[in-house]
């Protein structure tokens, strides 16, 4: 593995278990095997290093949203969206346990926000086009975003609390849709 991605993946691991502001980039470097001076040789700082996490989860959640396609219902694709988000954080919990402490953080810069954001160009598309053929709502599309993220970090939050347990995405699904649509 290089250095580089071990000090990542040592990072995402310190930082979901101790909280972002707990996790001293000396103990980054203990759990990556490495000296301070190569980790300040690959980040600036600290805020770099979650900065670099938050972009490489990003990267990773662009799987989820394949390209939209007009020819496909609405619906169908939402739900596809929807059930592959939940789905992705559910195989990746780090993953998820990162973006809910840094969802509302000031250390993600405006930059890294913006670049982010861009995994979910196809699932706003699809909102669009929903909107504009009278099936989904119309609210601005940034805040339906908002809710169904909210919507999604709530049932993860819920799954994760109950160790993982039963999965029933059908039922949220529903539930969300219902909420969106016209």
């Amino acid at each position: 593995m290089k250095k580089r991605e071990s000090i990542l993946r040592s990072a995402l691991r310190l930082l979901v278990n101790n909280g972002v502001h707990n996790t001293p980039m000396s103990a980054i470097a203990k759990e990556a095997g490495t000296g301070m001076g190569t980790i300040y040789n690959y980040f600036e700082n600290k805020d770099e290093l979650i900065n670099e996490l938050y972009l490489y989860i990003k990267e990773k959640e662009k799987t989820v949203f394949v390209p939209f396609d007009e020819n496909r219902p609405v619906k169908t694709q939402f739900e596809d969206y929807y059930a592959n988000f939940l789905d992705f954080f559910m195989q990746n919990p780090l993953y998820y346990g990162l973006i809910v402490q840094l969802q509302a953080s000031p250390i993600i810069t405006e930059k890294s926000r913006e670049e982010g954001n861009r995994s979910v160009r196809p699932f706003m598309e699809l909102l669009l086009h929903g909107q504009k053929n009278r099936i989904i709502k119309d609210i601005p599309a940034e805040e339906l975003v908002m809710f169904i993220g909210g919507a999604v970090l709530s049932y993860l939050r819920w799954y994760f609390d109950q160790n993982e347990g039963q999965v029933s995405i059908s039922n949220q699904l529903q539930l969300v849709w219902d909420a969106i649509k016209e």
